[in-house]
């Protein structure tokens, strides 16, 4: 969600680029539209509707292009996001810094 309600909303030319509508993200407007949540890093990316590029896929789940370059690597090994975080509070609970306890 774009919320231009406090303020003086995007210039045309910025709007277009970005791929929003220029009616909907100027002065006082609220402009909404569904995202795509990265299977692999759950970032979220608002669609551009002009891209004629496939979008990446991971086991059927949609995949950012960062994370399709990074998977597309022979030496990638894939941990998913939430073991990483699993990780990162047994680290924290262990009172150590998450830099001591990796094996990188």
């Amino acid at each position: 969600m774009v919320d231009h309600r406090a303020s003086p909303g995007l210039p045309e030319d910025i709007a277009r680029w970005a791929g929003y509508d220029p009616k909907q993200t100027g002065e006082g407007k609220v402009y909404e539209v569904d995202t795509l949540k990265c299977f692999n890093c759950h970032g979220h990316v608002v669609p551009n509707p002009f891209r004629t590029r496939e979008r990446h896929s991971y086991k059927g789940h949609y995949v950012c292009d960062h994370c399709a370059y990074l998977l597309s690597r022979s030496d990638y090994v894939h941990i998913p996001l939430s073991k990483i975080f699993d990780n990162l509070k047994t680290q924290a609970t262990l009172g150590s810094s998450p830099r001591l306890l990796t094996s990188q």
